[in-house]
């Protein structure tokens, strides 16, 4: 099975352009104007498992999680259900080899209200990050393509559920499809893809 993401360097600069106007309008919102700061935490662990093009790696990192209402960053058109939130991830591989992994992401966060219940909320996400990885992987398969480089694009796309608890708090699971490439800025640019999953637990802001 071959997956290639020949769009990652587009889906990069469209990053790059929603941190540049996201800067002024959080700095503005700094000076007064409104509540810049998140509105949740969570801590997760992250489990995963590549499937292309090999099988064999296995990897566990802890994740930290910021959320933000999309509100005081792009006003007027987001809607309530939609959360905005950045994810630092830091673990390694343990299968097949001991790798150092790590990630910073930026992740949009969809609540699907109609389906939600009283303790129950599903949600959407998808976001993009830049990831290291003391590894390169090859691709098994002629003419052996590699990674090409240890600092990569991290798209991802995945499906999670909100559990809110007896005592008042949340946790939270979710599967993802990660992707690993570094959009053709390297001469070799085999991507690597992987199922995540996390399990964590989400803290309310105390105002």
């Amino acid at each position: 099975m071959k997956i290639h993401f020949k769009a990652a360097g587009s889906i990069a600069a469209i990053l790059i352009l929603m941190i540049v106007l996201t800067i002024p309008k959080i700095s503005s919102a700094q000076g007064g104007l409104m509540d810049p700061g998140p509105s949740r935490y969570g801590i997760a662990g992250l489990w995963g498992k590549t499937f292309d093009p090999v099988t064999d790696i296995h990897f566990f990192q802890v994740t930290g999680v910021a959320f933000w209402d999309y509100d005081p960053i792009w006003r007027d058109w987001a809607p309530e259900s939609m959360k905005f939130k950045i994810e630092g991830s830091a673990g390694a591989t343990y299968a097949p080899k001991t790798r150092v992994m790590a990630s910073l992401s930026m992740v949009a966060h969809y609540e699907l209200d109609f389906l939600a219940g009283a303790r129950l909320t599903p949600y959407l996400e998808g976001g993009l990050g830049v990831a290291y990885t003391d590894f390169q992987v090859t691709d098994p398969e002629p003419p052996g393509e590699t990674q090409g480089s240890r600092f990569n694009f991290n798209p991802m796309v995945g499906i999670g559920l909100e559990f809110k608890g007896n005592s008042g708090g949340s946790f939270f699971a979710a599967v993802r499809l990660s992707h690993l490439s570094n959009a053709d800025l390297n001469s070799e640019n085999r991507g690597v893809n992987a199922v995540v999953f996390l399990v964590g637990r989400l803290f309310d802001k105390r105002r």
